[in-house]
This record gives structure tokens, sequence and C-alpha cells, in this order.
């Protein structure tokens, strides 16, 4: 199961939406060993493309340092689907399997009106899709 603050989900769908009609990218991350999204990571998608995402070598290579250096472990690996509904295709099932503990979420941009949020686990080239629980964010 993927517990995950509102503020965070609704970051996904806004930047999902601003990169519309091209896919979205990014991640969240959290401290090592918690499995505990925290981080909100947009990232940009170098192939500037409506049905694939790839993100750009350099900034991978920072937000990996950037982890290690926090202590920090990629929880979230997100991207929209502009035209499809939120599900992994077959090039999303072969990345997914490698980071099989990272939640991979997808939203579906193609109903302005809808948000379409669903995360899956990816291993071995099997996806199984996981209970999504949205905590509210605390107010002080």
């Amino acid at each position: 199961m993927l517990r995950i603050r509102q503020e965070l989900v609704d970051e996904i769908v806004a930047h999902a939406r601003r990169d519309h009609p091209d896919e979205a990218c990014g991640v969240i991350t959290g401290p090592a060993g918690s499995n505990r999204p925290e981080r909100f990571i947009p990232m940009l998608n170098a192939a500037r493309s409506p049905t694939f995402f790839e993100f750009d070598s350099q900034d991978l290579f920072r937000l990996y340092r950037d982890v290690d250096e926090r202590d920090e472990e990629i929880v979230v690996i997100y991207h929209s689907h502009t035209a499809t509904e939120a599900y992994p295709s077959r090039t999303d099932i072969q990345f997914g399997s490698l980071s099989p503990d990272s939640h991979w979420v997808l939203v579906s941009t193609r109903d302005p009106d809808d948000v379409e949020f669903r995360s899956f686990r990816i291993a071995d080239g099997e996806v199984t899709e996981e209970p999504v629980e949205v905590e509210s964010t605390a107010t002080t």
C-alpha cells in the first residue's frame, strides 16, 4: 500500500497538468528504509514526448548523489499518461522492473476534469496495483 500526503498528490497532479500534452515525470524521496514519501522532486522529461518519458542523465546523476547525501531513498517514481489510462505501458514495465522497491505512480491527464491517480509495484515484468491511502495534510 502507498500512504501519501494529500499535498504530494496535489503536486504530482499539478505537475502532470502543467506539462500536458507531454508526459510529466519525477520522484518523491523519503528517509532510507522508511517507505515514507516526503520530498517532492519534479524532473524534466528529456524526451519531451506525449507518449514517453525519460529522465535526463545529468539530472538523474544529481538526484542519486543528492538522495545518497541526505540518506534518503526514492520511494515513488511518477509520470503521467496524456491520452490513456493510468496503467503501466510495456516500456513502463521494463523500467519498473529496474526499481522493484519503488511505488510506480501514474496519473492520467486525458480528462481535464477528472483525476486518475494509481500506484503499482512492478517486479520481474509483473504489475500489481496497490491501494493508495491519501492522508490529509495537517494544518498548524
